[in-house]
């Protein structure tokens, strides 16, 4: 197990700046995914750790020794690619056993390790077959395995999942991250899936432009985002108009809410101040989750309501659609049955759950 940084790490391909000044630190043991759209940076960073591109500025530093210009085979890191990249010709036993073999382990104990690994990864059954006779998540299990026969001091995967059905990836990337915690191996994940990162990273870091936007673990991300992107990108969110009194409190949608974590600035939130207006009393912006709003029928003459235009089941709870008369579109998710008494054309009543935080956005 190793500790991993990135100190001021720079690298442009030509007029694009591919990473701006990132520094990243991974500690012994931990997994952290580097998480971002298409374009932000990540596979770049991903490709100087495995030192298959050089940065332009800035250090690369593997428990506390400089590996900048260190040549990839010599880094000792295993690394999972999206193509699996597998020996067409050998078996997925021998495919596991090659590294081993040109470190010039001896026999019993590259056998040892290969039938460990099979049994960790549950391939027994299929130690003998070749790739194209395998589906694609063995043989990623394959890869995965081979990429940590060798005991590598850091594991790099590569949007190992992409290429897979969402069944079998959503079941590999448990495997995955029971794998990695079993070995205990320093693990960096690149995805572009949510969803993946917060189910097996101990911190994510969220990428925008070759910009480092928040790192953090799932929860703080999800419940306190540094930014309007991270808010955004992080699960889905409704950007509400918030006020705040005089002693302090935030009030969203009528509600008085607990504001969780520092504000931050939002360029293009421009408040209108009208007469007699305080800067207290300026609208700003909050980002509430759906599940933190409650739904229900609106009564008759409650005065301006919003509309249900949309209910689409999702197992746990039903997400609901609504027009607000103010707010416009607003995403709310309504637990079990309480979803039944609710029809697409319903005028209802939108409100923040007693309790929940909101992340006020200035």
């Amino acid at each position: 197990m190793a500790t991993i940084e990135m100190i001021g790490v720079r690298k442009t391909f030509g007029t694009t700046v591919a990473l701006a000044d990132l520094h990243l630190q991974v500690e012994s043991g931990e997994m952290v995914c580097l998480l971002g759209p298409s374009g932000c940076g990540k596979t770049t960073a991903l490709r100087l750790l495995a030192g298959f591109e050089q940065p332009d500025a800035g250090q690369i530093l593997v428990d506390g020794e400089d590996v900048t210009h260190v040549s990839p085979r010599h880094r000792g890191f295993g690394m999972v690619f999206q193509d699996y990249s597998l020996f067409p010709n050998l078996t997925g036993r021998q495919n596991i056993a090659f590294g081993l073999k040109v470190r010039r382990k001896g026999a019993l104990e590259t056998a040892e390790t290969v039938d460990r690994l099979l049994a960790v990864t549950r391939l027994e059954k299929h130690a003998d077959k070749y790739p194209h006779q395998m589906s694609g998540g063995q043989r990623q299990r394959v890869a995965l395995a081979r990429a940590i026969a060798t005991e590598p001091r850091l594991l790099l995967l590569d949007e190992p999942l992409s290429a897979l059905d969402a069944q079998v990836r959503e079941h590999l990337r448990d495997e995955i991250r029971r794998l990695q915690q079993e070995v205990g191996v320093t693990t960096v994940f690149v995805t572009h899936d949510q969803h993946e990162a917060m189910a097996v990273a101990d911190r994510v870091a969220v990428m925008r432009d070759g910009v480092l936007e928040q790192i953090d673990p799932p929860r703080v991300l999800y419940s306190r985002p540094a930014s309007q992107f991270v808010a955004g990108f992080v699960g889905t969110v409704n950007r509400l108009s918030a006020e705040r009194a005089v002693d302090g409190a935030w009030f969203v949608l009528g509600a008085r809410v607990e504001a969780v974590g520092d504000t931050v600035a939002v360029p293009d939130a421009v408040p209108v101040v009208g007469e007699g207006a305080t800067a207290d009393s300026v609208p700003k912006h909050a980002v509430v989750r759906p599940e933190q709003l409650h739904v229900n029928r609106a009564e008759s003459g409650a005065g301006p309501v919003a509309r249900l235009v949309a209910l689409s089941f999702l197992g746990a709870f039903t997400r609901a659609v609504i027009e607000h008369p103010t707010e416009g579109l607003v995403t709310a998710d309504v637990l079990g049955e309480a979803a039944d008494g609710l029809a697409v054309g319903d005028a209802v009543a939108v409100s923040v759950r007693p309790g929940a935080g909101a992340v006020v956005l200035q």
